[in-house]
């Protein structure tokens, strides 16, 4: 039986086809977050079916579909109750519907971050552990936690799932979320343009020259000893470090697993984050192991078929 695991990110739509636990074959599209979830629901439907179509899969072999949101989702009735920016009419979308009337198979949803820890306790970085805290860096800042070998949800289904949004700095840059000074707006690529145009320490030269900079290349130049680059590259360091601190302090973690495009420079990123977390978190039990993510941009996918498979056995997951 195959599984369709969908991830919104927010620039990549990843959709993968997986079958005896491994991803088949998938798609990668260009997200247009912007225009909202619903224009791009019949371009993920094309896909879904070229996917099957091309793997000879026919709909009677399909066992479910899974989603990967970048915002809060209550994952019981598979809604998305908050967004940020970020295909903004979800809420009021009826996704059972949409899964329903075109492949009539089970289908589950959840946040994109919650999912990748999930898919690297499962399968990846996190095998074996117990309490793992994931960062994810890109577009946004996500976060995912499992204590006790348990996904953490809270209440209102938010628990260690806004990482982005603790504040590091309370005088800070306001973000999209209204607050000032959180992680995600002082150190995402969402934010970046702002972050070099408002940087007090940057030459206008330089800020003319980099104000299109990704952070792939802004590691590149720093990495050639640009040393406005490196003020950039190792202030983004610090902040991430700081937030990482914060979430060993809040979760108690064995494991921080980090992901993103961003852990291709993990060279430079984790001997900067291991020294200052080893320096500055409060860990008197031993020093808390930081990783790359395995899995890389299919974390979220495992996470998917990991639910997927609980909810076709009838398992309680939440």
């Amino acid at each position: 039986m195959y599984k369709i695991a969908i991830d919104l990110g927010g620039t990549i739509i990843k959709i993968g086809l997986l079958s005896h636990g491994e991803i088949q074959d998938d798609i990668k599209l260009s997200s247009q977050l912007s225009i909202g979830l619903a224009p791009n629901l019949p371009r993920i439907k094309d896909a879904i079916n070229s996917l099957l179509s091309r793997n000879h899969a026919t709909a009677n072999e399909l066992s479910g579909i899974g989603l990967a949101f970048p915002g809060l989702v209550n994952p019981i009735n598979n809604s998305v109750i908050s967004t940020n920016e970020k295909y903004d009419d979800a809420c009021e979308l009826d996704l059972n519907k949409w899964v329903c009337d075109n492949w009539n198979v089970p289908f589950y949803m959840d946040n994109d971050a919650r999912l990748a820890v999930v898919g690297e306790w499962y399968k990846g970085a996190a095998l074996g552990k117990k309490n793992v805290v994931m960062m994810t860096i890109g577009t946004g800042i996500g976060t995912g936690v499992i204590i006790d070998g348990k996904t953490l949800y809270g209440q209102h289904f938010q628990a260690g799932s806004l990482g982005g949004h603790f504040i590091v700095d309370y005088r800070g840059r306001r973000c999209s979320c209204g607050n000032k000074g959180c992680v995600e707006a002082l150190s995402s690529s969402f934010f970046l343009p702002t972050i070099i145009k408002e940087h007090p320490l940057l030459s206008a030269s330089f800020k003319e020259q980099a104000i299109h900079w990704t952070f792939k290349e802004i590691f590149k130049q720093a990495g050639n000893n640009d040393k406005e680059a490196l003020i950039l590259r190792n202030e983004c360091l610090d902040i991430w470090s700081a937030a990482i601190i914060t979430y060993i302090h809040a979760y108690d973690p064995e494991i921080v697993v980090l992901g993103g495009g961003i852990m291709n420079s993990r060279e430079v990123i984790l001997p900067y984050i291991e020294e200052r977390v080893s320096r500055y978190a409060w860990c008197p039990s031993g020093k808390v192991k930081i990783v790359s993510s395995q899995l890389s941009d299919s974390a979220a996918l495992y996470g998917l078929h990991y639910h997927l498979n609980k909810k076709q056995n009838h398992e309680i997951y939440i």
